[in-house]
């Protein structure tokens, strides 16, 4: 039996958290939740999740400044990065992946899209 993987899920709306947690449990997933920039880096002190879910509008500092210290840093840069947002211009999305995003979500989204989205980045097998 394979260890589960643990995704971090990031983002100010609880409802939102409580979503996308509620999806990747029902995969099997072990979930972490941070409300904020600043608790993403609190929670890898304990442990490095396989995978950062990250919203981009966050209070005190927002997902493009986490995601560009997350890949900066040698200990976490290797860790794939959704970023699931309601910023959906192109000049947004193309930002987002020139700091390093390795994917990109908009919201409203679906399960499917999430689910997609991590089984590309994990290299899951489609269940």
């Amino acid at each position: 039996m394979n260890e589960k993987k643990t995704i971090m899920v990031v983002d100010d709306n609880p409802d939102i958290v409580t979503i996308v947690k509620t999806i990747l449990e029902g995969r099997g997933y072990s979930v972490q939740c941070a409300y904020s920039g600043l608790e993403v880096f609190n929670l890898l002190g304990e442990q490095k999740p396989d995978l950062i879910i990250l919203d981009i509008m966050l209070p005190q500092m927002d997902g493009l400044e986490v995601l560009t210290k997350l890949k900066g840093a040698s200990e976490t840069a290797t860790i794939p990065v959704i970023l699931l947002t309601a910023k959906v211009q192109y000049e947004d999305v193309l930002g987002g992946y020139k700091l390093g995003a390795d994917y990109y979500i908009t919201k409203p989204f679906t399960s499917t899209q999430l689910i997609n989205g991590i089984n590309l980045l994990l290299g899951e097998a489609k269940n």
